[in-house]
């Protein structure tokens, strides 16, 4: 029987709203060493940001050292300027090994889960490495 998302997701992630400051998703990011935030409306998901996203709009005042500059800069802009609006999702009950292609083929790190337009979890490419580490690869090496 395959594995499920619901299984390896994390439940309720850490989210931002689309009128937060990109300096709230900084500071997040950093201190919760954290890479993908959904980003909601109530609890319907409208977008993510990722870390990658955030170096990106950091990038010009990030070209020197001033940290309360870069701080600054952060605060004047919206989540929603940023943040990618196209989000791909799945569900609780899809499997682990089509979330996983889908994570390939997009080339992304992370998914939403959502159900009932409500986002209940997220799934990261470390959730799908923990996984094969832990349950695959036992089963491997013994067979082996």
């Amino acid at each position: 029987m395959p594995v499920e998302v619901r299984e390896i997701m994390s439940p309720d992630p850490v989210v931002l709203t689309v009128d937060d400051e990109l300096s709230l998703a900084h500071d997040i990011m950093s201190l919760g060493r954290i890479r993908h935030l959904p980003v909601v409306e109530g609890s319907k998901l409208v977008g993510i940001i990722s870390q990658r996203d955030l170096f990106r709009a950091s990038l010009a005042s990030v070209l020197g050292d001033d940290y309360d500059k870069n701080r600054e800069h952060l605060k004047s802009i919206k989540i929603r300027e940023i943040m990618v609006k196209n989000v791909i999702s799945v569900s609780p009950g899809m499997s682990l090994q089509e979330a996983g292609r889908i994570m390939l083929k997009e080339k992304i790190g992370c998914l939403p889960v959502v159900e009932d337009e409500k986002l209940v979890g997220l799934i990261t490419e470390t959730d799908l490495l923990s996984f094969l580490i832990d349950h695959i690869l036992p089963f491997y090496e013994k067979s082996n």
